[in-house]
């Protein structure tokens, strides 16, 4: 099956595709092209990536070679998320909540399942890059409908889409402003190190196009909406690109520069200040008046949240249990401090109530080996890690990893990054085996009789 992978095939695409059933190349293909459909419907539709889901597991199914496929699995990268799953799963028999909500609660770690799949089949195929194209292209569609919503918010498709009243917000077309800011930073951010490379390389051009790219989407976010995770969290990734891939003067140079413009965006942009004056406003109504606010119920969470794990410490609550657990802190409560919620907004902390210490330590192991993934240089590497540090930073606000639209971000970036970073791995150890010195595989050298000598014709066999 590898063989056939690298192998470029001698017909059409649509005469390939439509060849799958007898040839292994036209498989490998159409699991391609459904990872980027995933990547395509990612920032506009749940129910498409679950159908396009779906399709792809049933078009990688027969492609799957089961001793290849088993050592994968045996790699932490692919066993963490495994064992993710299987702790939610196993979770539900000490948890109180009713069935219907443990089986809930299993359901945003299955999209982890998806996780040693990707990184399976991308470490085979060639057109990994297929899918970032894909994803930003778009984004860049959705930037577009952003503006236009912001002209016009009757213009948003979630008048026609959305399930129940909705109330058009400006600049959002579809889901909501969370996710939109999260899907525009990671591609803004990740195309700094194109651009990087683009310019040391002298193509002026190219990378003059990305970078517009990546301040159109930065400009839709500065001037349209854009949310306080995403504005704490890409300083963050804006540092590890400077610290990672420039040098220190560069980076200094780079982070002033940066800090300049935000000064002057600042100054220009209402809908920025009327999103960071609620970082100190919000603390206050919920404080002082006992409003619901972003930030003030948030603290309000996390505060009942460490109280619930304190009770059960190592091994939590179980699955599903949250909710219960804030409907009885929430007896004789009002207003914010009488709040429902199923979701702590902090990933570590959902982890911890529902399944202890072992939950937080499989989390920050498989965020660690997922890192460690990603060491070295590359376009797939840099993708690769900017997601789990995206995903890492968010969740300190939000539970990014099960929320349906950040978790399938993660999930595909480091799946499709993951496997082409495999990929070139190997093929690197290929290269240095083929092109490793051959001086100790000399042939004998003949004796006076003109025969190779005994210790020579020794030595050879040994070598050879």
């Amino acid at each position: 099956m590898t063989e056939a992978v690298r192998r470029e095939p001698g017909r059409s695409g649509l005469g390939l595709v439509l060849s799958a059933r007898r040839d292994p190349l036209a498989r490998i293909l159409n699991v391609d092209l459904a990872t980027v459909l995933i990547a395509v419907l990612l920032p506009w539709s749940t129910t498409g990536v679950v159908i396009a889901t779906a399709l792809w597991v049933i078009a990688l199914a027969p492609t799957i070679e089961a001793a290849a496929f088993w050592r994968s699995l045996k790699r932490p990268i692919c066993a963490l998320p495994i064992a993710m799953f299987a702790l939610a799963l196993v979770g539900t028999l000490w948890s109180d909540a009713p069935w219907g909500e443990r089986l809930h609660a299993v359901g945003p770690t299955m999209k982890l399942l998806m996780l040693p799949l990707l990184l399976y089949h991308c470490e085979r195929s060639s057109r990994g890059v297929w899918v970032f194209i894909a994803f930003l292209t778009s984004c860049l569609l959705l930037m577009i409908a952003s503006w236009l919503v912001a002209l016009d918010p009757n213009l948003s498709l979630k008048l026609y889409f959305s399930r129940g009243p909705f109330t058009p917000t400006s600049g959002i077309a579809v889901r909501n402003y969370i996710d939109q800011s999260q899907e525009f930073v990671l591609c803004a951010i990740g195309l700094a190190y194109p651009v990087m490379t683009l310019l040391r390389t002298n193509r002026v051009r190219l990378a003059a196009l990305f970078a517009a790219i990546a301040a159109s989407l930065l400009i839709n976010m500065m001037f349209v909406v854009v949310s306080r995770t995403a504005l704490v969290t890409m300083p963050i990734m804006i540092a590890v690109f400077a610290l990672l891939h420039l040098r220190w003067r560069a980076a200094i140079i780079a982070l002033c520069a940066a800090a300049l413009l935000a000064a002057v965006i600042w100054n220009v942009a209402p809908q920025l200040r009327a999103t960071v004056s609620k970082f100190f406003t919000d603390y206050q109504y919920t404080s002082i008046q006992n409003n619901e606010t972003g930030i003030g119920s948030r603290l309000l969470y996390w505060q009942k949240s460490l109280r619930f794990f304190a009770e059960a410490p190592l091994i939590g609550h179980g699955t599903g249990a949250t909710r219960g657990l804030f409907e009885k802190a929430a007896i004789g409560a009002t207003g914010a401090r009488g709040q429902v919620v199923s979701n702590p907004h902090n990933q570590t902390l959902n982890m911890a109530v529902q399944w202890g210490v072992v939950g937080v330590v499989l989390l920050y192991a498989m965020w660690l080996v997922h890192l460690m993934l990603f060491r070295g240089e590359g376009l797939a590497a840099w993708i690769g890690l900017l997601v789990v540090v995206q995903n890492v930073s968010t969740s300190l606000f939000n539970s990014h990893l099960f929320d349906f639209q950040e978790g399938w971000m993660y999930v595909l970036g480091v799946g499709v990054a993951g496997g082409m970073v495999l990929r070139a791995r190997r093929d690197d150890v290929a290269n240095h085996n083929q092109c490793a010195p051959t001086l100790l595989q000399t042939r004998p050298m003949p004796d006076r009789n003109n025969n190779p000598s005994t210790t020579s014709r020794k030595f050879w066999s040994l070598s050879a």
